[in-house]
């Protein structure tokens, strides 16, 4: 995976739209993101290590999703909006990819920056609920993704707006990622230097 500031500039969001700024991933963890690189071609399989990461942190169910023009058909194009309209989850998102690569961009909550992770075969991440965020193919158009949920699988997002804003889940992920350093710096941005 590679973590970067998105440049904000007009254009089809399956582009890189790479500010040249990169994120390490302390900064990630710092805003609760999760990530682990398992290729998907170890000699030793990847379905040990997802497993253990789904006992620990108690992930009871699981699917396989494939999002590409030939998945979606005629809507291909409102289901890539869909997953591109800034949103929130009551539950941790848990990805991932077997195929393909894609886009998950996360809001950094103390500067409204967004940063963009561009996730190929053997990437995983988990974005806690409660965080700014939205989905992209990129370019290549087709990702084949392990879901893993911890009841049974859902995707229902809460689009950003002041409802959303005042969401028990969002208000729960601003006071866990939200404390500051003895300085006054949010942590998040503190813990790179900025």
């Amino acid at each position: 995976m590679r973590a970067y500031y998105y440049d904000n500039l007009p254009g089809d969001q399956r582009l890189p739209h790479d500010s040249g700024r990169e994120v390490p991933l302390e900064l990630l963890a710092a805003l609760g993101v999760l990530y682990w690189r398992i290729p998907v071609d170890a000699p030793e399989g990847w379905e040990g290590k997802i497993n253990a990461i789904a006992d620990e942190r108690k992930y009871s169910s699981r699917d396989i999703v494939t999002a590409n023009k030939e998945a979606f058909g005629a809507a291909f194009e409102e289901k890539m909006a869909m997953f591109f309209k800034e949103h929130i989850h009551e539950d941790e998102e848990i990805r991932y990819l077997l195929e393909g690569s894609g886009f998950f961009d996360v809001r950094e909550h103390t500067t409204d920056s967004w940063i963009r992770c561009h996730l190929e075969a053997g990437d995983m991440i988990i974005l806690p609920a409660g965080i700014y965020h939205r989905f992209s193919l990129d370019e290549r158009e087709h990702t084949r993704t392990l879901r893993l949920f911890k009841d049974e699988p859902q995707w229902t997002a809460h689009y950003r707006g002041p409802e959303t804003d005042k969401n028990p889940h969002r208000l729960q992920y601003l006071k866990a990622f939200s404390v500051s350093t003895p300085d006054g710096q949010p942590a998040a941005v503190a813990a790179v230097g900025a």
